[in-house]
């Protein structure tokens, strides 16, 4: 089965459907046979995704955004901005909310919807300020108590010169460093993609959690391809060596649940994909809930201290 034909079919079933509404015709019989297959389709390839294709469905067109998964499991969110030094970044945002009922501060790399919304957020690729209205949320998350939910979606920091000549690196070290000392719980959920210190700069939670067709890596299969190779078209060979889909990361113990997507991925049921996605973390935030801030600590700087193989000579 190829993609082309997945795709041919996938685009008579819409025809077919608008030919419906439009017509007002009953067209059942012809519809329903086709979904049939469509499903088949989908669930085949499913199972026989590459971790190139992984990292393609990560990047598909409406593929579901943070702010589209919080319009669906918050209320009460309540956008905070700036860093209170230079000025505000909307490719990482947050503020306080209600997930599922449960008061948290939410941190949200944020890539934007369509073409206009993703230049604005620079396609979730935060500024130094980014970081550090990161940490200001922290900083209140601890104040009043507020568990932390992040969900991860970002290729990398921002790699222009004007975000190096702003302090970078510093400004992704000291959230890295705050998040360690959270007082409070932290669950952690990357839903797309997960690249390098812009993704680990809110990514240092007491769990790690992941959507099935995500990837999470210190370097994005490109940027890979393009150091060893020096030749980016080498991407999909570059994703085997990562092992960065949620498959590997879970056997690696990088992350503690891979959360199911919908058959063919979030983008197709984005409901489904939501409701995955809520039961997860909060089913998480329930598991933490009974530890002190001192044992928060403590278990989130033991995981991530565990990471990694070594042998000692």
């Amino acid at each position: 089965m190829t993609t082309d034909t997945l795709s041919k079919l996938e685009e008579r079933v819409r025809d077919l459907e608008a030919t419906a509404r439009e017509t007002g015709q009953n067209l059942d019989a012809a519809l329903t046979p086709l979904k049939a297959e469509v499903e088949r389709l989908r669930a085949e390839r499913s199972a026989n995704l590459s971790r190139w294709d992984r990292v393609q469905l990560a990047r598909t067109a409406g593929r579901p955004t943070a702010l589209d998964y919080v319009e669906r499991l918050c209320t009460d969110f309540t956008e905070l901005h700036g860093d209170r030094a230079y000025g505000d970044d909307p490719a990482l945002i947050g503020g306080p909310a209600r997930w599922q009922g449960t008061p948290v501060m939410l941190l949200l790399q944020q890539k934007g919807r369509d073409t206009k919304s993703k230049i604005k957020r620079r396609f979730g690729s935060a500024n130094p300020e980014g970081y550090r209205k990161a940490v200001r949320l922290m900083d209140l998350a601890d104040r009043f108590g507020l568990p932390v939910v992040a969900l991860i979606d970002t290729q990398g920091a921002y790699p222009g010169i004007e975000a190096e000549e702003r302090g970078q690196g510093w400004a992704i070290a000291e959230s890295i460093q705050r998040m360690v000392r959270l007082r409070v719980p932290a669950v952690c959920a990357v839903i797309g993609e997960g690249g390098s210190g812009g993704a680990l700069a809110i990514g240092v939670g007491n769990r790690v959690l992941i959507q099935e067709n995500a990837w999470y890596s210190v370097i994005s299969p490109e940027g890979a391809a393009s150091i060893i190779w020096k030749d980016a078209g080498k991407a999909p060979e570059a994703a085997e060596a990562l092992k960065l889909t949620a498959p590997d990361l879970l056997d690696l113990g990088i992350v503690e649940e891979v959360i199911p997507e919908p058959v063919g991925g979030a983008h197709l049921d984005v409901d489904a994909a939501a409701r995955a996605l809520g039961e997860a973390v909060s089913r998480n935030l329930a598991d933490l809930a009974g530890l002190d801030g001192d044992e928060l600590r403590a278990q989130r700087a033991e995981r991530f201290r565990g990471l990694g193989a070594f042998s000692e000579v």
